[in-house]
C-alpha cells in the first residue's frame, strides 16, 4: 500500500452535509481549549470550514470566548455589536475597526456572515447565562489601546485620566508608527517606556475595586476592557523593543501575549460554569510549535503554551491545501490581490493528501498519527499575509511533523480566495494561469 493509500484508509471524508464534523466533536469531548489554525491569511475555505466548526461549539457545547489573531480594540467593538451593545448597523460597520494592514483577514464577507450568526445566536441565549463573545488577541494596537484607556479613564475618574496621559506622553515625541519608537529606544536615542506603561497598568489594578463598586457588571466589562488594553500597551511596548533584537524575542513575546489575553478572557467569564475558548489563528501559532523547526531557532507559540498549561483540555486543529487562490499581498503594506496558489511541493504533507485524490477531508491524528506515513518528518506550507510564489521553498515552507502538531488535521484540496469587502480593481482581475494563453 502506498503512502497516499494508507491516507486515504484512514480519511474521513467532508461531503458539506450538516452532519460532517459529528465525529470530529466527538473527538473535541470535554476540551475547553480548541485551537483552529488556517495555513494562510486569505483563503475562503479556512475562514468558512472554521466559522461552522464555532457554530457547533458555541451552540452544541457552551462555548462563549473565539479569540481571533487580531486587536484587541478593534475585535471588541466587534463583541459589542454581537452582544447587542453598541450602535453599529450591522457586522460590516461593526468591522469597520479593523483599518490596519491586512484589512482583509476580518474585513471578509466570511467573517460578516458569522459576525451576524453570532449576533442572533446571542439574541437567544438565556439572559442568565454568558453569551458568546468576539474578542482579539494580537498586540499591535499600541496607540488606539493608549487612546481606549484615556477614554475609559475620562468618563469613570478624570484625575487617573490625566496621571495616564503624562505616562503615555512618553510616546508622543515620534510619529504613530511604533516600529519608530521600538528602533530609537532599541539605539539608545530616547529613553523607554517600560516604567510608565507598567506604571499605568499598576495603578488602573490598583483603582478596579473603587472602579467596580459602580454601575455593577457593566462597570466589570469595561474595566476588564481598559485593563487589557492597558496590558496590551505594556507588551507593546516591549514587543517593538524586541522587533529590533531578533525574530524570536519578538514572535515569543507576541505568542505569550495571546495566551495570556486567553487566560485572562476565560478569568473575567469565570462566573459563567467552566467558560471554554475558540482560537482563530495562523498554524504556525496554533499548532505545536515543538513539533517544528521553528524550534530549533528558540521559538515557541500559543499551541504549545496551551497544550502546556492545559495538557488535558486542549485541542489543536489545522487546516491544508494544494492548490488555489489566495487574497495576499506581494508586500507589506501593499495591496491586496487574489493570486494563483501553486500546486505544493513533492515531499510535503500538502501533496501527500492531493495523492489520496480526495477532495476534502480530515483526519484524527491522535489516533492515527503515530503510523510512520504520517510521523515521519515532512515540508508543509505557510502563507501569510504575503505570498511569493517566486521563492515559495524559502518563503513558505518548514518542516515538521503534523501529528506532533496537531491533533487533527482538515484538509481541502483546491481553495480559492477569501473575498475581500473592499474589492479592488487588482483584486478582481487576479492572476492570469501560468499556462495563459495556452489552456495546457
Amino acid at each position: 500500500m502506498t503512502d497516499s493509500e494508507f491516507v486515504r484508509e484512514i480519511a474521513q471524508p467532508l461531503t458539506g452535509a450538516a452532519n460532517d464534523y459529528d465525529a470530529l466533536l466527538e473527538l473535541i469531548g470535554d476540551a475547553r481549549f480548541v485551537l483552529l489554525g488556517e495555513a494562510s491569511h486569505g483563503t475562503h475555505e479556512f475562514y468558512f470550514e472554521r466559522a461552522a466548526i464555532t457554530k457547533r461549539l458555541i451552540a452544541e457545547k457552551g462555548f462563549t470566548v473565539v479569540a481571533i489573531e487580531a486587536d484587541w480594540p478593534d475585535a471588541y467593538r466587534v463583541n459589542r455589536y454581537a452582544r447587542g451593545t453598541n450602535q453599529d448597523r450591522d457586522a460590516k460597520e461593526a468591522l469597520l475597526g479593523f483599518r490596519r494592514f491586512p484589512t482583509w483577514m476580518w474585513r471578509n464577507t466570511v467573517a460578516v456572515e458569522f459576525v451576524e450568526w453570532l449576533r442572533g445566536f446571542n439574541q437567544h441565549v438565556d439572559p442568565k447565562k454568558t453569551p458568546a463573545g468576539f474578542f482579539g488577541m494580537d498586540l499591535y494596537s499600541l496607540h488606539s489601546s493608549i487612546d481606549a484607556v484615556l477614554n475609559y479613564l475620562e468618563k469613570v475618574d478624570p484625575d487617573a485620566a490625566k496621571r495616564a496621559r503624562r505616562r503615555y506622553a512618553c510616546f508622543d515625541h515620534l510619529s504613530r508608527d511604533p516600529q519608530e519608537y521600538g528602533y530609537a529606544a532599541t539605539v539608545g536615542a530616547i529613553e523607554s517606556c517600560e516604567d510608565e506603561v507598567v506604571e499605568q497598568l499598576v495603578e488602573l489594578r490598583n483603582k478596579a475595586a473603587e472602579f467596580l463598586s459602580r454601575d455593577g457588571e457593566v462597570a466589570a466589562d469595561e474595566l476588564f476592557f481598559a485593563e487589557q488594553n492597558a496590558r496590551l500597551v505594556k507588551n507593546a511596548e516591549q514587543y517593538y523593543r524586541s522587533m529590533f533584537r531578533g525574530r524570536a524575542s519578538s514572535w515569543n513575546l507576541r505568542d505569550r501575549h495571546m495566551v495570556e489575553t486567553i487566560e485572562a478572557l476565560v478569568a473575567h467569564l469565570n462566573g459563567s460554569r467552566h467558560p471554554k475558548a475558540i482560537v482563530w489563528a495562523h498554524n504556525s501559532h496554533l499548532g505545536d510549535a515543538r513539533a517544528t523547526e521553528m524550534s530549533q531557532h528558540g521559538e515557541l507559540n500559543a499551541g504549545q503554551l496551551i497544550r502546556e498549561r492545559f495538557p488535558d483540555e486542549a485541542m489543536l486543529i489545522g487546516f491544508t491545501t494544494h492548490h488555489g487562490s489566495v487574497t495576499a499581498a506581494s508586500d507589506w503594506g501593499a495591496p491586496a490581490e487574489r493570486k494563483n496558489v501553486r500546486p505544493a511541493l513533492p515531499g510535503s504533507y500538502e501533496e501527500l493528501f492531493h495523492e489520496t485524490g480526495l477532495p476534502r477531508f480530515w483526519i484524527d491524528l491522535r489516533s492515527a498519527g503515530q503510523i510512520g506515513v504520517l510521523q515521519r518528518r515532512r515540508i508543509e506550507r505557510a502563507i501569510g499575509v504575503i505570498y511569493r510564489p517566486e521563492s515559495e521553498r524559502l518563503s513558505h515552507y518548514f518542516h515538521a511533523r503534523l501529528p506532533e502538531q496537531f491533533d487533527a488535521v482538515i484538509h481541502i484540496d483546491e481553495t480559492r480566495a477569501v473575498e475581500p469587502l473592499e474589492r479592488t480593481s487588482v483584486w478582481d482581475e487576479g492572476e492570469l494561469p501560468e499556462t495563459y494563453p495556452f489552456k495546457v
